[in-house]
């Protein structure tokens, strides 16, 4: 195209980093329908609609490739805490716990940390994708089938290894997932419903994988005191299914592993240049604190315990679960017990760990956000301002190009995700623009809610989404149906 094209939308004067980890430019970037067009010097060309990107960072919208937005996506479609912070698309579907193929009227935890009564009402994962699409969100998302889901959905007992019979009908509905479109499995093999699956169940149900070109996620058996004999169940899983492997929150826990990120790094480091692997890869987020459901042996390892929902007490959500113990006359243990079921943050990481996991060129970024928790984590608002504003601009652990590589490019690379993560002709238009001298994350553990500062715009698929601090209220995503 000529200087002189007519295009729908012009982004001008901004400096572009790509997403593929090259240094930044200054570029005008156009944009036709839903593609970027031309990327260059465009100073002739004349738009519909132009917006000037002027001492702002032009980037691919980011992809969050670790959430619990299944249910978001439908109950909340604008998406405010991801697109607030730049997101354009989301993996859901991850820790083993995916809202389909279940039909069920209370689901066991952690099942229940993204939907309870009335949400797991899908028969097959195509059914759940149709309706993804009949009411799109605004953002894009890419969809994990859970291995605990399909035990909830098989089983008649989870305290025990599957079957044959049971483990041949988890595969087959691994199977129609994968044919409907998701584009990987994931387990949570630290978690009730599924601790009690022996390796080789994991392995005969990922067999299914390499047909379709689909990775293996997982929240590993232990990430305390036994973590390298997780990564190695991991490695194992992954060589035998013939499948890329993608490890989730990658931390090291309790006091008493401090510093042990240096030997799991290493341990990834040797199995990555490893040649019988089939790519191994990581998400990390960048707290020192976790969440999930309230359990003992979570508590047991946490200097600190903050209760982010109860079902029994939901007056209690957003305090310490010593002032509560306190309160309620009894230790810490029998307190979390009176609040089941319940969600909790636990402080049990160390800062320098997080930090050197944070700088591995492996590591991508993902916000393990918990969309429908009362009182959230900030991860859910704040993962990726906090990544470029106080770890990238304020520490210095990496440069922007490199963080933007590694919540776009290479997260797109990592999940198949064709035509995304990258600013160039003939890619996507999920853009973010942002002030790399103010993006920075505002959520703070009493104000998770809070979005985050110095986000200017965010397209998806060609249309604004968030602009001037809020959402426009368009809701241009899609599934990502692999193959599709």
């Amino acid at each position: 195209m000529s200087n002189a094209a007519q295009y729908d939308t012009l982004i001008k004067g901004g400096y572009v980093i790509d997403g593929t980890g090259a240094s930044r430019v200054r570029a005008d970037v156009a944009i036709d329908d839903d593609r970027i067009v031309a990327v260059g010097d465009l100073d002739q060309a004349s738009a519909g609609r132009v917006i000037d990107a002027s001492n702002r960072i032009v980037a691919p919208g980011f992809i969050d490739v670790h959430t619990h937005d299944d249910r978001a996506l439908l109950a909340n479609p604008s998406m405010d805490m991801k697109v607030s912070q730049g997101v354009t698309t989301v993996v859901v579907g991850n820790c083993g716990i995916s809202l389909a193929p279940l039909v069920a009227e209370a689901p066991p935890p952690p099942l229940d940390l993204i939907g309870a009564e009335g949400a797991y009402r899908y028969q097959t994962f195509d059914a759940f994708l149709c309706e993804v699409e009949a009411a799109p969100a605004a953002v894009n998302a890419g969809f994990l089938v859970g291995h605990s889901t399909l035990r909830v959905a098989t089983m008649d007992s989870l305290d025990r290894a599957a079957s044959a019979r049971e483990t041949k009908a988890m595969r087959a509905l691994l199977e129609e997932g994968l044919g409907a479109g998701a584009i990987g499995f994931s387990t949570g093999l630290f978690y009730k419903p599924s601790i009690m699956a022996p390796t080789e169940e994991v392995v005969a149900i990922a067999a299914a994988l390499e047909a379709h070109g689909a990775r293996y996620v997982t929240h590993m058996r232990d990430e305390g005191d036994h973590v390298i004999r997780s990564l190695d169940e991991t490695f194992r899983i992954g060589r035998e299914a013939r499948s890329p492997v993608v490890v989730s929150h990658h931390k090291v826990q309790g006091k008493q592993n401090v510093g042990r990120s240096k030997e799991t790094l290493a341990h990834f480091d040797k199995h990555i240049g490893g040649h019988d692997h089939h790519g191994i890869a990581f998400d990390v987020y960048p707290y020192m604190a976790s969440s999930t459901v309230l359990k003992a042996d979570s508590i047991r390892v946490s200097k600190r315990v903050l209760v982010t929902w109860s079902k029994a007490r939901p007056d209690l959500a957003g305090r310490e679960l010593s002032e509560i113990a306190e309160e309620l006359g009894c230790d810490i243990y029998e307190a979390a017990e009176k609040l089941q079921p319940a969600g909790a943050v636990y402080f049990a990481m160390d800062e320098e760990d997080v930090q050197r996991i944070l700088s591995h060129p492996n590591a991508m970024f993902g916000s393990d956000g918990l969309p429908h928790d009362e009182h959230p984590h900030p991860r859910l608002w704040g993962t990726f301002p906090r990544i470029l504003g106080h770890y990238c601009r304020e520490l210095k652990l990496f440069s922007l190009e490199e963080a933007v590589r590694r919540m776009t490019g290479y997260s797109a690379e990592t999940f198949g995700l064709v035509d995304r993560g990258v600013i160039r002709p003939g890619a996507f238009a999920d853009i973010t623009l942002f002030d790399e001298d103010k993006v920075l994350d505002r959520a703070t553990f009493d104000q998770p809610k809070t979005p985050s500062a110095g986000i200017d715009l965010v397209m998806v698929n060609g249309r604004a989404i968030w602009q001037a601090g809020a959402s426009t209220g368009a809701r241009p995503g899609r599934a990502l149906r692999h193959g599709g």
